[in-house]
């Protein structure tokens, strides 16, 4: 398969794990667009629309946004031109519930997912990062109580999808800790293995 083919791929990782970084770097070697579910939303949230405040109002509370809710949010990101030829999932699906969804949607159109990067950071790294970028960026909702918070959910509910698609063999585990470089290049070989060449 070339860079040039379908590639269709989810990166997983706890928040702080750099996957929106690679993720970009990703999508870019395959030409794919990246579908954030966490960009989506932020997007509304600013521009002000009826799904924005739905939103803000939900992770105001540090809750995350119903799985029928942003099931239907990808889904029409998904059936968009520029995913046609493949895409790079980030932050969808985060439970088993959503794989369900995804599953769904893809068998009918006849496809699934080549491959999921799992960006592998422990707890601790992750919440230093997330500090970092708090105090950098101003976030919010980059509280050490909301880091908390969205990491349990993260254990508790997105680690499982792992077990779903480690049976179907599409698992990559990859070292998150290391240069922006170094883990790309991680990503880079396993995703070859696998017959996914990204462009250099």
């Amino acid at each position: 398969m070339t860079a040039a083919s379908a590639a269709r791929i989810l990166i997983v990782g706890p928040q702080g794990s750099g996957k929106g970084t690679q993720g970009v770097r990703v999508a870019e070697g395959f030409g794919i667009p990246v579908v954030s579910t966490g960009d989506i939303f932020r997007a509304n949230i600013k521009g002000g629309t009826e799904l924005g405040r739905k939103v803000s109002d939900i992770t105001a509370r540090g809750d995350l946004v119903p799985d029928e809710l942003t099931s239907e949010i990808v889904r029409d990101r998904l059936s968009q031109d520029d995913a046609a030829s493949g895409f790079l999932l980030d932050g969808y699906p985060r439970n088993v519930a959503q794989v369900g969804h995804l599953d769904e949607f893809l068998s009918g159109r006849d496809e699934a997912l080549d491959a999921v990067i799992l960006l592998d950071v422990p707890r601790e790294e992750s919440i230093a990062r997330l500090k970092l970028r708090a105090d950098e960026q101003g976030r919010s909702d980059d509280t050490e109580e909301g880091i908390a918070h969205r990491l349990d959910i993260y254990e508790n509910e997105t680690a499982p999808i792992l077990a779903v698609y480690g049976e179907r063999g599409i698992v990559d585990r990859i070292d998150g800790v290391g240069s922006l470089d170094e883990i790309t290049e991680r990503i880079r070989s396993a995703l070859s293995a696998r017959g996914l060449t990204l462009a250099a």
